[in-house]
């Protein structure tokens, strides 16, 4: 019970902080904050495959920027204008679907084959832009896709501030739905997979379905996450689809602690913070998240969040 208590304090303390400091901190790190939060959402939306189904994805950039550019062709090149919230909800059924679709390919593979397949439907998906200069801009991607207007509700999502609220309330509600989700029988089910397929099977769960909603439902958040990016620099284009943001992915989950789902939010904030500030004062910044990166499988190999879990853990026993 003292440990509940001590991890709702945490939490409570957490929000409170992403809820205060915008209203005292620059503009630049307001901006950087709401980055933080995007990302987290992707980096816990991967979690899902990653920590608690043991797949590991290299493919979740095409889910985060497939629903990115839905979103933009609608604003700009269809409607000419914003029509929250049916543009974010087709692209959020968008980046299910094709999660989906990916899920029908690549979930009879396993290990390295798995790793390998959803890298090539990644890279497939990233050249398909180029080839669609009319709805997708080709190279240059589709610029000035307009923000939400939620002047009924007095706030303005043309000013920083504003616009942060916004991802704010998106990442408290998409963390709380994939709470409930890892933590539920569902979730727990997912773990058995992760552990032992074989086991799981031989109890009568269905293994390859629990793998397939997995696929859907962070292909899902990966898509909201894809969609607040894009409201933010109002801009989309082929590097959303770049594996690269699959390698962050990646790279905020291991960091921040598989299996831990508040791990890789926290990874997502120290990737992107480094990011940002190092490499305003060097260009060979990859080089030091890089080195840090090393670190900390080295000598925290369960990432960052477990290392605060199990200090929490010892505390509360003390």
């Amino acid at each position: 019970m003292k440990k509940y208590s001590l991890y709702i304090l945490i939490i409570i303390i957490v929000l409170a902080l992403l809820g205060f400091l915008p209203q005292v901190l620059p503009t630049y790190f307001v901006g950087l904050m709401t980055l933080m939060l995007i990302y987290a959402v992707f980096a816990m939306s991967l979690d899902i495959l990653m920590g608690y189904t043991g797949m590991f994805s290299l493919g979740h950039s095409a889910l985060f920027g497939s629903a990115a550019y839905v979103v933009g062709i609608l604003d700009v090149k269809i409607f000419q204008g914003t029509h929250f919230p049916f543009d974010m909800i087709v692209g959020l059924l968008f980046a299910a679907a094709l999660a989906a679709f990916f899920g029908l390919l690549v979930l009879r593979t396993r290990g390295i084959y798995f790793s390998m397949l959803t890298l090539a439907l990644s890279l497939t998906l990233w050249g398909i832009p180029f080839q669609m200069k009319i709805f997708a801009g080709g190279g240059y991607g589709i610029p000035s896709v307009p923000r939400p207007d939620l002047s009924f509700l007095h706030m303005d999502l043309t000013q920083t501030n504003g616009y942060y609220y916004f991802v704010f309330i998106f990442f408290i509600l998409a963390t709380v739905l994939m709470y409930i989700v890892v933590k539920s029988p569902f979730g727990r089910a997912l773990l058995g997979i992760r552990e032992s397929e074989t086991r799981m099977q031989s109890l009568g769960y269905n293994v390859w379905l629990y793998k397939f909603i997995a696929f859907i439902i962070s292909g899902t958040f990966a898509g909201l996450a894809g969609i607040l990016l894009t409201y933010y620099t109002t801009f989309v284009g082929p590097n959303q689809l770049h594996i690269s943001y699959s390698f962050e992915g990646v790279l905020m989950v291991v960091l921040g602690g598989p299996g831990t789902l508040f791990g890789p939010a926290l990874g997502a904030g120290v990737i992107t913070f480094g990011k940002n500030i190092i490499s305003s004062y060097t260009q060979h910044w990859p080089l030091i998240i890089g080195c840090i990166y090393i670190l900390v499988v080295a000598y925290f190999p369960r990432g960052i969040g477990n290392l605060i879990k199990t200090y929490i853990q010892k505390k509360v026993r003390s």
